[in-house]
């Protein structure tokens, strides 16, 4: 089925109810999308920030009244005339088929690599995560990701054990797995990233050492080898007590996810239990490394 979008230009003051009466005039779909150019990087844990120019795309089938769709958009009483907006037919088209068509086998370091799953690994013999985009966040391609599975790739796992706290498509853990580790947790705050992590864990064969729970209601186990969290500066920040219990001594801890200005801030919330190594940079995010002290 052709489909067609309707898109407005819109205040954040107006997105919500452009959203509801979308949805009300059959909109299968309605998302935000940046009207300027305006990064937001990282909003509060409790905020929902919108851009100051924001799309709001909404989704409709090729049969669709878009005159009725209009008079409905300015009958409401926020709007004293219709919002700029435009239609825009959307050609017929495999969209997982062009999307797995654009995601390719990339490599991490020397011997890691991710590879979606209809695609022969380039080199057989190498750590190979097979991984197709779905449910959660990971696939490589961001680079925060992409320093977690360098340092990966660079470091001696075996036989240890490993914590992926945010874990997404489980991409970190199971990258963990297939390097040596005995036991991973993975913890997110998000069930479908669970999900999608046992799934992935599945695919690679490595279901018996990777356990997942929730953040809410993650076990208390004993500290681990290593700690990896590939998440925000400010939730990094506001969990230093707890991670610092996560880790045993002489542990390591790889935090990602973080803004090079913000590298300052993340290493003096665990200066007094940790002694951090050169930070890695890469397009403006980095990563940190760092021991946990023996006493």
């Amino acid at each position: 089925m052709p489909w067609q979008e309707l898109t407005f230009d819109v205040s954040p003051a107006e997105v919500e109810t452009l959203s509801e009466i979308l949805c009300t005039a059959g909109a299968v779909s309605v998302t935000f999308k940046d009207n300027a150019d305006t990064p937001i990087y990282e909003p509060a844990a409790d905020a929902s920030d919108l851009w100051a120019s924001t799309c709001v795309v909404g989704l409709f089938d090729a049969e669709t009244d878009f005159d009725a769709v209009l008079i409905l958009v300015q009958q409401t009483a926020l709007f004293s005339a219709l919002p700029p907006y435009r239609i825009t037919e959307l050609k017929e088209q495999q969209w997982e088929r062009l999307w797995m068509d654009a995601f390719k086998p990339m490599r991490f370091g020397e011997h890691l690599w991710i590879c979606p799953t209809e695609t022969a690994p380039p080199e057989p013999d190498a750590l190979n995560i097979m991984l197709d985009p779905g449910l959660a966040f990971g696939t490589g391609t961001h680079p925060t990701t992409a320093l977690c599975l360098e340092w990966i790739d660079q470091n001696d796992l075996d036989n240890k054990t490993v914590i992926d706290f945010g874990c997404g498509s489980g991409i970190l853990a199971i990258g963990a797995a297939i390097s040596g580790a005995i036991s991973i947790e993975a913890i997110d705050i998000d069930p479908q990233a669970l999900q999608a992590t046992n799934s992935n864990a599945s695919q690679n064969n490595v279901s018996s050492k990777i356990t997942t729970a929730l953040a809410d209601v993650a076990s208390e186990l004993s500290a681990v080898d290593c700690l990896l969290a590939n998440i925000l500066a400010n939730p990094i920040i506001e969990l230093a007590d707890y991670f610092s219990t996560r880790v045993k001594h002489n542990g390591i801890i790889v935090l990602s996810g973080i803004l090079s200005e913000q590298a300052a801030l993340v290493i003096t919330a665990y200066a007094k239990w940790f002694t951090f190594q050169p930070i890695a940079e890469k397009e403006g995010w980095v990563r940190l490394v760092a021991t946990r002290n023996a006493q």
